[in-house]
């Protein structure tokens, strides 16, 4: 059974890095928070780590390299066309130049200055997350429509969206998040296209399942952005951008090194056919590079990832959790709660602490564990409720079973 979320390189890991991280000073944490970037996202696999080592060892033109990539992409996703980004984030960000640009070499040329240009991106409020900041770096400003506030509190009419596109309109930003009352993506295309304006997808930590890969795409997405580095598995600078093939275009030509001249670039043609007026040297995204060796890593992590199934990758999990409860259930002051949801297929662990009895609060356990040797990491995005959470993506069985015990030490010491 091939398994997505703990790497079968465990020794690997354990050794070689370890290692590594010791010779700089750097003590390796138990990642039982999920593939976080601020954490290194997820384990790579021997597969995706043989083939970034192999890539690394010939020289290729990058925009081929990329251009191939591109095509696993479009077939594993329903694209028109595909290409690899450095993170999310920045998926994002070439995403809105592409919008804003096109193939205007000019506008290319000055972003992120966009005045005079489509400058705007229309967001629906209850989509507004400090990650549309790397929308926001390219120039536009954000159009928020929508309410906040009773009556309708979080709510968005159709009619609002339409009525916010106007001749300044790049874009509408589309995330995946679960905010009541938003109006839908397939909804939101339809209004979009309707006027002839892309829409942009964050979706960024929405695999597993593995159908999402194609439902964006499907439900009308002109791009769509997904992680690299996170449930998929591949290198954590790394980052899937799928969608229409003329933003692809565009994106490459603002992406890629183009310190090429006319008589000798291998895509010249393209001046030939009076397709551009010029070649886009340094775009806005230049800073934003890819390397073979992330190419390499994120296509083969793609493919195993695709080859596997939620199924599979669940039982996994549960096993994993599976080692840690019965360590922790029935200690007084404590509750522990297994879920899974049914749009998201990963169980978790939450541990509910009654602070009056314990006399210690979720932030003061996150930062025990932290603390402790070796050092682990727990969600504590319901911390402030008392709540830790448990994610066992990034974690091993024996990593489970010293989590389990240091939870156990740490809760019983308490009463």
């Amino acid at each position: 059974m091939t398994l997505h979320c703990a790497s079968s390189n465990t020794n690997y890991a354990h050794k070689e890095v370890m290692e590594f991280y010791k010779s700089i000073g750097v003590k390796p944490i138990i990642n039982a928070a999920g593939p976080l970037t601020r954490l290194g996202g997820s384990r790579l696999d021997a597969e995706v780590l043989n083939a970034m080592a192999e890539a690394s060892a010939s020289f290729v033109h990058i925009d081929e390299l990329q251009a191939e990539a591109g095509k696993v992409i479009a077939q594993i996703t329903g694209a028109e066309a595909g290409y690899i980004v450095n993170g999310a984030a920045a998926g994002l960000s070439l995403a809105t130049a592409a919008c804003v640009a096109g193939l205007d070499v000019g506008k290319m040329d000055r972003l992120p200055d966009t005045a005079g240009m489509k400058n705007e991106v229309v967001v629906q409020r209850g989509h507004r997350n400090s990650y549309d900041h790397a929308i926001r770096a390219v120039g536009v400003r954000m159009v928020e429509v929508g309410y906040l506030g009773h009556p309708g509190a979080g709510s968005t009419q159709p009619w609002q969206i339409a009525e916010a596109i106007n001749a300044h309109t790049a874009a509408i930003a589309c995330p995946i998040l679960s905010t009541t009352g938003t109006v839908s993506l397939p909804e939101v295309c339809v209004i979009a296209h309707a006027k002839r304006i892309p829409v942009i997808v964050d979706a960024a930590a929405q695999l597993p399942p593995r159908s999402n890969l194609r439902r964006f795409i499907a439900e009308g997405a002109d791009l769509v952005v997904f992680s690299g580095g996170k449930s998929i598995g591949g290198p954590q600078a790394s980052g899937i951008l799928a969608g229409r093939a003329d933003l692809i275009a565009s994106v490459a030509l603002q992406h890629q090194d183009m310190d090429v001249t006319a008589a000798t670039w291998n895509k010249r043609a393209l001046l030939a056919e009076g397709k551009l007026d010029g070649i886009p040297h340094q775009g806005f995204g230049r800073a934003m590079k890819v390397g073979r060796e992330e190419v390499a890593g994120l296509i083969t992590a793609l493919r195993r990832y695709v080859s596997g199934n939620d199924i599979s990758d669940s039982v996994y999990w549960c096993s994993v959790l599976d080692i840690i409860q019965p360590m922790i259930d029935g200690i007084s002051g404590v509750r522990v709660e297994r879920s899974q949801s049914t749009s998201k297929p990963i169980p978790t662990l939450s541990v509910h602490l009654d602070q009056n009895l314990l006399g210690c609060s979720g932030y003061q356990l996150v930062n025990m564990l932290l603390e402790g040797d070796p050092p682990i990491a727990v969600g504590e995005s319901y911390a402030d409720l008392n709540i830790i959470v448990i994610n066992p993506q990034g974690l091993t069985e024996v990593e489970a079973d010293i989590l389990g015990l240091r939870l156990q030490k740490l809760l019983l010491a308490m009463r």
